[in-house]
């Protein structure tokens, strides 16, 4: 995919996701970014509430469990062929249209719009099914987008600033993102692993 075409399909999709937070927050009585709160100290939150997703990253890119080994295949093959052109600012743009986008549907809008219904715990479960859901690439993909929905969405009541899950999405893909687009790997391989059965 040209470097354009790239930004252009992502502007759409994150922006036809943060159309679809706003109407249905408009429709349920849960505007999406109603726990919007920006402060210096809440930088210092969302800086550190990424670090455990990049190190459950970084564990599941060096656990030799054949579904996890073919997790991080996939994602290598998926970020190496869409995102094989794009510059670093590019990566920095997707990554916070995403968090954006993707944090005022899931957690501004659905997981809020949910509590009172089925409690914070649902919220947070139902939230973070959809979240794996939208991610699915693979069953494996999108348990694993499952599990860090859940912790996104605890983040917003612990913090009770929709700013905190926010940035820690956006943060995370990033350094993922840049890691892998430029040749890295948070497990420290070459990405060459033999799939093995057991």
């Amino acid at each position: 995919m040209k470097r354009g075409q790239l930004l252009l399909v992502a502007l759409g999709f994150e922006g036809a996701l943060l159309v679809l937070a706003l109407a249905l927050g408009a429709a349920i009585g849960a505007p999406p970014f109603h726990d919007l709160q920006v402060s210096w100290r809440a930088v210092g939150q969302r800086t550190a509430a990424a670090a455990p997703l990049l190190l459950a990253l970084s564990l599941a890119t060096r656990i030799r469990w054949p579904p996890l080994m073919r997790l991080d295949r996939e994602i290598r093959e998926i970020v190496a062929r869409v995102f094989a052109r794009a510059t670093m600012i590019d990566l920095l743009v997707i990554s916070a249209l995403a968090g954006l986008a993707e944090e005022a549907l899931f957690r501004g809008v659905i997981q809020a719009g949910l509590v009172p219904v089925v409690g914070a715990a649902g919220a947070v479960l139902i939230a973070a099914a959809l979240f794996g859901l939208a991610h699915f690439i693979s069953t494996t993909y999108a348990v694993y987008a499952g599990v860090v929905g859940i912790y996104l969405g605890v983040l917003l009541p612990i913090s009770g600033n929709l700013a905190v899950p926010i940035l820690a999405h956006a943060l995370y893909d990033f350094l993922a993102l840049a890691y892998l687009t430029r040749g890295g790997s948070p497990g420290g391989d070459d990405g060459s692993r033999e799939e093995t059965t057991g």
